[in-house]
């Protein structure tokens, strides 16, 4: 049997995503975690408002919509009302650190059984490339043309991951990447760790991943992935940043 075919979990789509886009590789490493834990028959993910809106069409498994930022709220009503459940989150910069902070905080706050899987490629990709909470400073955006500058009112890039950390309701807490091999092993490790918590009832786990986003960084895929190891690891370091 082809590795392919063993992995239950994923679905054999067409992608809709940009050359050289993180998601995909997420989408195969989420239903990897799954299909290891065997947890396909138990598991909802909610797809955010963002480019992965349609992630169930990649997914075998039970999935939910959510409005703009609100996935972790809807996950948190799912668990409650069916705690026998796998619930996770799949979000970007914009849905879980903008609109979606409050929700972001506060069910990490209460520690909900919760995994959250959380993109960040530092803008909003699927409305034109706006400044996400995420964006660098003197990065280039839609509404940053001249580069983000904290000096005009921009702000600097919001540490969610490090936020989240310092609540008692977290658990686990970890940032990698996937602009190469060996870091696309450490994040399926953090996001079956991060599963594993919520089968264990540790709390609220989140895992954010660098992903690249070459259509509105405007460079090509293989600077795309240099760009996240020589600049945004800068602002960003990879690591296990809580491990409760």
């Amino acid at each position: 049997m082809s590795e392919k075919s063993q992995i239950s979990a994923l679905k054999e789509a067409t992608t809709h995503y940009c050359p050289g886009c993180g998601h995909g590789i997420l989408h195969r490493l989420v239903a990897q975690v799954i299909d290891e834990l065997n947890l396909r028959e138990k598991t909802v993910g909610i797809a955010p408002v963002g480019c992965a809106v349609i992630a169930y069409d990649y997914w075998h498994f039970d999935c939910s919509e959510a409005a703009h930022g609100r996935a972790l709220a809807v996950a948190t009503a799912i668990k409650r009302c069916r705690p026998q459940l796998v619930v996770f989150t799949y979000q970007g910069d914009g849905d879980l650190a903008s609109i979606g902070l409050a929700e972001t905080m506060h069910a990490a706050n209460r520690g909900e059984h919760l995994t959250c899987v959380f993109v960040n490629n530092a803008c909003y990709g699927m409305t034109g490339g706006q400044m996400a909470p995420t964006t660098l400073v003197g990065q280039k955006t839609a509404t940053t043309p001249w580069g983000r500058n904290p000096s005009n009112g921009d702000g600097w890039p919001l540490k969610v991951s490090e936020i989240l950390a310092t609540l008692e309701g977290v658990a686990y807490a970890a940032r990698t990447t996937i602009t190469n091999p060996q870091n696309v092993l450490k994040t399926k490790k953090c996001i079956k760790k991060a599963f594993t918590n919520q089968i264990e009832k540790k709390g609220f786990s989140i895992v954010e991943v660098l992903s690249p986003c070459p259509t509105v960084w405007q460079k090509e895929p293989p600077q795309a992935m240099k760009w996240i190891e020589e600049e945004m690891t800068k602002v960003f370091p990879l690591g296990i940043i809580k491990d409760r």
